[in-house]
């Protein structure tokens, strides 16, 4: 008896989504890289572009004027995890977060944030195109994204169907407030040199 040959099946390439969970069980067994800035957004794994001196400097600048400004009324990490849903964790630059005690065992959510800075060079179109929607669709606040090619600062709020309703454009001359602290002024210039 001869068999006919079946004709081939075309089956279509199936992407594989992780949970945080999942993520942070990857990370915890060593399968991820630590030397890798890599960050989980929509289920997929982001590799980061390296931080140049200018980007370092500014969020370095930034940071020292918050962590001063916010001592006791918030608390500011630089590059650390944010989950905004169940399949995304972010590093932005830097998140204001509401204090709490219990950080060393629960990460931070959409619903601690206050607010996100994204500091952008190589990563502007990114930061503005794909994090921005997703950081709105979550409800954070506020999302400051420091350009440093055109050394301002796009400042975003009012989260509303996954698009921020106010944006203002502070240029290297100007000073701005996080939404939350009103009385916290921070000229740009000190943070995005020239």
């Amino acid at each position: 008896m001869t068999t006919a040959a079946l004709p081939p099946q075309t089956v279509a390439p199936v992407r594989r989504r992780f949970t945080v969970s999942e993520y942070c069980a990857m990370a915890e067994a060593g399968i991820l890289a630590e030397d890798e800035r890599i960050e989980l957004l929509d289920g997929e794994l982001i590799v980061m572009a390296p931080i140049g001196n200018p980007h370092a400097d500014g969020t370095d600048r930034l940071e020292e004027s918050l962590k001063e400004k916010l001592r006791g009324r918030a608390r500011v990490r630089v590059q650390g995890p944010v989950q905004i849903n169940d399949d995304s964790l972010l590093q932005p630059d830097i998140a204001v977060l509401r204090l709490r005690d219990d950080y060393h065992r629960e990460t931070a959510t959409a619903a601690d944030v206050l607010l996100l800075v994204e500091v952008a060079d190589r990563s502007l179109r990114h930061d503005r195109e794909v994090k921005l929607p997703r950081y709105a669709a979550a409800g954070i606040p506020e999302v400051w994204i420091a350009n440093l090619r055109t050394r301002q600062v796009e400042a975003y709020d009012d989260p509303a169907g996954g698009v921020y309703q106010g944006r203002r454009v502070i240029p290297a001359a100007g000073r701005l407030s996080p939404r939350a602290f009103p009385d916290v002024v921070l000229a740009v210039a000190d943070f995005l040199r020239a």
